[in-house]
């Protein structure tokens, strides 16, 4: 069996259910889809004020046998790109984000890629889709549960939608 990779989905911009929904399709075809969080409205995080609030969500999934944290991550950006995605500026309004949030239990430190997410611990709209997602899952570099992690931030910004994927 190969490694399970989550991956965090963002967007406010350019309809972003409609840019979400799309990417997941995308991710699809990067491997088996092991599960999916619902899709929270998150108020926007960091970057420049009066951005729109963001639609967030983590999805699971088995990447295809070829795939490397680096390939992987360059067929994230190229789905990026292909929705609209520009980097014009940190923590920026976008159409979508796409981040590998941990690959199996690997840590990977490279001027690259960052395994798990380096800002994650900190982000609960990251955290709290990946909590109903996967509650057991556990940070391999602390050792704590999602959950527990969770319950040390101020969610008070995340609120669960009722879209439906």
């Amino acid at each position: 069996m190969s490694k399970v990779v989550y991956v965090a989905l963002g967007s406010n911009l350019a309809e972003p259910f409609r840019q979400l929904r799309s990417a997941k399709l995308e991710l699809e075809n990067m491997g088996k889809l092991r599960g999916y969080s619902s899709l929270y409205r998150t108020a926007p995080v960091g970057g420049p004020t009066g951005q729109d609030d963001y639609l967030n969500a983590v999805v699971k999934l088995e990447p295809a046998a070829h795939y490397d944290p680096h390939s992987f991550l360059a067929d994230l950006h190229a789905i990026e790109r292909r929705h609209g995605r520009t980097r014009l500026e940190r923590w920026g309004a976008r159409t979508l984000d796409l981040d590998i949030l941990a690959w199996g239990d690997d840590v990977i430190e490279q001027q690259s890629l960052s395994v798990p997410h380096p800002r994650m611990l900190e982000r609960a709209f990251v955290l709290v889709p990946l909590c109903e997602l996967e509650p057991a899952w556990t940070h391999p570099v602390t050792g704590q549960k999602v959950c527990e992690l969770v319950a040390e931030l101020d969610i008070s910004g995340i609120v669960k939608t009722n879209l439906a994927w």
